[in-house]
């Protein structure tokens, strides 16, 4: 591969950067930093070789190559290189939808420039569907509002938040980003308007069977904004119906504590959920019986508690991130048996180590690579921590990167960066002090928020190196 690019294609780069926003979007962001821009073809990785059996065989290997643009329409386009891609479009009709994102994906972020600093943990961090807004939650009983869209923070809002006793534990924004909902440690949710008075702080009742302490750890909307999902600490899953002002259906879901729920698709009827039964499970609404609730299939294969749930968006992939330090991806068209779940069943139930504040046990280290038996994932990630909190995992966007990539918080302080296809490290992002809970990539831009331990609010965006800053010579004429 080339590992060069001749100067004359950065000005044509740096138009396809600004156009870059554009990209699957109805309205053109305003990005006017000064990051340097540098291209190179190759990525690196830092991992072992990965079994990448079961993914060749996928229908999702094919999926994303030719999302992220390695797959191209023309035969004659299979094999070039970024620089011919660029040169052949100055000549021709442009770039295709795939080799923009082809391209942007040699953006990918490497720099931190911190958006705040807070004096307690951050354990929240995410952008709204636009990417106009960021909000963050710490421990500290605040969410901060920070106008977004410009790729420059700017706080323009903090909520105190009620009822917190030991820290905030998810948000959500509505569809339709007025409203945003959090959670913590108290038998409600709570909803309150961005751009209204923000001492008014709706309370949304769950009224959960036990006296104990109670929180909903991992919320999410509904896709038409009506209904609020939660996983409890009880092993339950709550829908609160907005228009019906109560809590609608309870699903006892898991032996142990719910830690992590989402809708699979816009049609908002299946639903994930997984636990610290090691379990991830599959329910269809339409189907459900509250007073006897099966799922209507399991995905198992993991030794250790799940700490996070991501769809892929198209109601057939998801990722699950779990202490026994690996990220799985999973088809929904091959559920797991019984004997899966057994044995998974079995390796949760012999672990003895508390994530919380004990080291990872060495049986999880990257050298033990060995499957349970019945594990129907489609592939399997490691080179990450998931130790103190509950760490987050997420596809990248489709819009800029095609999904190509997984990326996780890190109990080390990094941010993780995995290449779908390979399972390599492409980045690994370091700058914060303290473990990263959460991290949320823009929608429409090549930048990533991280929110750590450290009290840290990062954003990674992609710096040019020293050595490369002359070729900024060259694009300050765009």
């Amino acid at each position: 591969m080339d590992h060069t690019m001749h100067p004359d294609l950065i000005s044509t780069l740096r138009l396809f950067i600004q156009r870059l926003g554009n990209l699957g979007a109805s309205r053109v962001d305003d990005d006017s930093s000064d990051d340097e821009i540098i291209v190179s073809e190759t990525i690196s990785s830092s991992m072992p070789f990965s079994n990448t059996e079961q993914l060749t065989k996928n229908d999702i290997c094919f999926e994303t190559k030719l999302a992220s643009g390695l797959v191209q329409t023309e035969e004659k386009d299979v094999n070039q290189c970024v620089t011919s891609i660029i040169q052949r479009s100055q000549l021709g009709p442009g770039f295709t939808t795939g080799q923009i994102r082809r391209i942007g994906n040699h953006f990918l972020p490497n720099k931190m420039k911190q958006v705040d600093k807070y004096s307690s943990k951050a354990f929240c961090g995410s952008y709204s569907k636009s990417g106009d807004l960021l909000v963050t939650a710490s421990q500290d009983n605040y969410l901060r509002f920070y106008h977004a869209r410009s790729g420059v923070y700017k706080l323009f809002k903090k909520l105190n938040a009620h009822n917190v006793s030991w820290s905030i534990l998810d948000t959500a924004f509505s569809p339709d980003g007025n409203y945003i909902a959090y959670s913590c440690w108290s038998d409600s949710l709570y909803l309150c308007p961005i751009d209204g008075d923000c001492t008014m702080q709706e309370a949304l009742p769950l009224v959960p069977s036990d006296t104990g302490r109670f929180c909903i750890f991992s919320l999410v909307f509904s896709s038409d904004g009506r209904e609020i999902l939660g996983a409890a600490n009880d092993g339950c899953l709550y829908v609160y119906d907005r228009e019906c002002h109560q809590c609608a259906i309870k699903i006892e879901g898991h032996a142990e504590d719910a830690n992590t729920v989402a809708f699979a698709d816009s049609t908002s009827q299946i639903l994930y959920s997984g636990g610290d039964d090691g379990l991830c499970k599959v329910w269809d609404r339409r189907t459900l019986n509250e007073a006897n609730p099966h799922p209507v299939g399991i995905l198992a294969g993991h030794k250790d508690g799940l700490t996070y749930v991501d769809p892929r968006g198209d109601g057939r992939y998801l990722i699950t991130n779990s202490k026994d330090q690996t990220i799985k991806l999973w088809d929904v068209r091959v559920f797991s048996g019984a004997e899966a779940v057994d044995n998974t069943r079995r390796a949760v139930a012999n672990q003895n180590w508390d994530y919380r504040w004990q080291r990872v046990p060495k049986k999880f280290s990257t050298a033990n690579k060995g499957k349970l038996d019945g594990d129907t994932s489609v592939m399997t990630y490691r080179g990450h921590m998931v130790v103190q909190t509950l760490v987050r995992c997420h596809f990248s966007p489709p819009v800029t990167t095609g999904q190509r990539y997984i990326y996780t918080g890190c109990g080390t302080g990094k941010v993780i960066i995995y290449d779908l296809l390979t399972g390599s490290i492409v980045r690994t992002l370091e700058g914060h002090k303290g473990c990263v809970r959460d991290v949320s990539w823009h929608p429409y831009r090549h930048e990533i928020i991280s929110s750590s331990w450290d009290g840290v609010i990062g954003a990674w965006k992609y710096v040019a190196n020293e050595s490369e800053m002359h070729d900024e010579r060259l694009l300050s004429l765009f």
